[in-house]
């Protein structure tokens, strides 16, 4: 996929490395909610200083809700402070569907191995309330916990919830 700097990304050049899938999309109000509190900015730089690769995707098609072009999706991690390794755009919905994304925020972990090892929510309290994060259980948290740990991942499937991924050709 092309990032928002135009540069051509793939994950073999992560291989030996975690990476984070986040699909993204700035109008959802579950997404607004991790990032209006910090709680996703403050995720993406613990991962980094893990060395944890932290990839947003956007997946909206052109004139839909979330869908930005590089020099938007450049602005608005300026905006929100953000600090993913970069932002894949993905107008066409090709990685999305290849993945299965259906919501925003739907977060994926891939081990060092290139291996899915989580796929779902990002935590679990399906509420687009800031509140809620108190008390929540963050499944990236808990799966990069583990995976440093030597672990497998012990919560490796949840359901994912969010705004859904505004793809082309779906109202």
């Amino acid at each position: 996929m092309q990032d928002a700097s135009g540069q051509t990304r793939t994950l073999a050049e992560f291989a030996g490395r975690t990476v984070v899938l986040e699909w993204t999309n700035h109008g959802c109000p579950y997404v607004r909610k991790h990032y209006d509190a910090g709680n996703m900015q403050t995720l993406q730089r613990n991962a980094a200083a893990n060395d944890v690769v932290w990839l947003q995707v956007i997946s909206s098609r052109p004139g839909a809700q979330g869908h930005l072009d590089g020099a938007g999706a450049r602005a608005r991690v300026q905006t929100d402070n953000a600090a993913p390794a970069a932002t894949l755009l993905d107008p066409s919905g090709a990685m999305g569907r290849a993945y299965g994304a259906r919501v925003t925020p739907h977060m994926y972990i891939i081990n060092p191995q290139g291996v899915l090892v989580y796929q779902g929510a990002i935590d679990d309290r399906p509420s687009a309330r800031p509140a809620t994060l108190e008390g929540a259980t963050n499944y990236v948290t808990a799966a990069l916990g583990d995976l440093a740990a030597g672990r497998a991942v012990a919560t490796s499937d949840t359901t994912p919830y969010g705004c859904t991924v505004k793809y082309p050709g779906v109202d």
